[in-house]
């Protein structure tokens, strides 16, 4: 009876493919400071190429035409920098005072219900008991001078890396045609391959500078949605907040629910924490509502089942590169996906994991039906068998 067990060469192959997998997974959380700016700029590329080509053939040259999308690029980045700078340092500046005026609003709450307030506290000796010291704000006040200087630290790094990816950004744009035009020219000398590769790379760039734009364009709506919705509820700098709606739309599923969590902060340590239930509340109920319309409705109808993916392939891939390099690899989560399912298409030996990508709607099919046996066709007949094998429509076109 032959063994059902893998050889030992083919089990020492899968060992050994998995081993560089794991090595693999780590060498790039340990290289994520050079990892990261390559990959955004290849990105970034990818959404801005199609410009840069435009313009080369209009006559301008390519170095020209990358510094002014780089120029343009920077310049709107450091914009909306500054004008975020004020309430962003209005914020840390008060942040002290917002999580005391925080945590006493929640004990209030707290001994207004039976059983989960505090014990009551016995009077000695005609003398009111000192107050008991809390753990949080001890915490918070020893360890500020820690995280500021964490914040500087992180700041200084993420500076670093976005002069690195802007450079490599420019260069990447100004050379693309050459990169392209010399990557062909190294696989063999068989046109089919190469029209193969040179179709894939315009796919997943297609693709990628699609889905990038549109959601730049839908974030930018939401996040000027939910700003205008802030200043309607009396939030404090809504402008901060519409503009990390917009930032943290661009992870799905954790950056509204981070968002929402930020946003019951501040109402908490706002003056609405003071106007009753529903004045709390309503910042955090408008922004569901506004992500609930625009994740079923508005991103669906723009971006289209094109680019539709699987919603829990789409969720690990946030989970993995999210833990892999935090937030930004949470951001580039879904453009490597989309360029996953554009090498996986295209691989005959990776369509399986396209299958699992790719999003539908059709309905799956009951389980008890997957595991009848196939139907058997139809008994051929003789004319069936004399018909032409590219016309299977021969015996119907001349049947009286």
């Amino acid at each position: 009876m032959r063994s059902a067990a893998l050889p030992p060469i083919a089990m020492r192959r899968w060992a050994t493919r998995g081993l560089l997998l794991i090595a693999l997974v780590f060498l790039l959380k340990e290289a994520s400071a050079i990892v990261l700016p390559v990959l955004v700029a290849l990105i970034l590329t990818f959404v801005l190429a199609p410009v840069v080509r435009t313009m080369r053939h209009h006559g301008m040259p390519e170095a020209v035409s990358a510094a002014m999308l780089v120029t343009t690029l920077v310049g709107c980045t450091v914009l909306s920098v500054a004008l975020l700078a004020e309430p962003v340092a209005d914020w840390w500046q008060r942040a002290p005072v917002a999580v005391s005026q925080a945590l006493n609003r929640v004990d209030r709450w707290r001994a207004s219900i039976p059983g989960f307030g505090p014990p009551a506290e016995r009077r000695a000796s005609g003398r009111a008991p000192a107050p008991p010291a809390d753990p949080l704000r001890e915490r918070l006040a020893s360890e500020g001078v820690a995280l500021t200087a964490q914040v500087l630290g992180t700041s200084v790094k993420f500076l670093i890396s976005a002069a690195a990816t802007t450079i490599l950004l420019y260069f990447l744009l100004a050379s693309e045609h050459w990169v392209l035009s010399r990557c062909i020219e190294l696989l063999p000398h068989r046109p089919r391959l190469r029209a193969m590769v040179l179709g894939g790379l315009r796919a997943a760039q297609r693709d990628i500078s699609r889905y990038v734009v549109s959601a730049c364009l839908i974030n930018f709506c939401v996040a000027l949605i939910v700003a205008g919705t802030m200043w309607w509820v009396d939030l404090p700098n809504p402008g901060l907040w519409g503009a990390l709606a917009g930032l943290l739309n661009f992870v799905p599923y954790l950056g509204p629910l981070i968002l929402s969590g930020l946003l019951l902060a501040a109402s908490l340590a706002s003056s609405l924490g003071d106007a009753g239930f529903t004045a709390l509340a309503a910042p955090v109920a408008a922004y569901l509502c506004i992500h609930a319309v625009e994740s079923n409705v508005v991103t669906p109808m723009v971006i289209g089942k094109r680019l539709s993916m699987n919603p829990l392939s789409v969720l690990l891939s946030v989970m993995f590169w999210g833990w892999l390099w935090g937030v930004a690899g949470a951001v580039l989560a879904v453009p490597l996906l989309i360029c996953l399912r554009s090498i996986s298409q295209r691989n005959r030996h990776m369509r399986p994991v396209a299958v699992y990508l790719r999003g539908s709607d059709r309905p799956c099919a009951p389980l008890n039906t997957l595991l009848r046996p196939a139907a058997a066709p139809f008994p051929a007949t003789s004319a069936d068998a004399a018909a032409p094998p590219g016309r299977p429509d021969s015996l119907e076109q001349h049947r009286p």
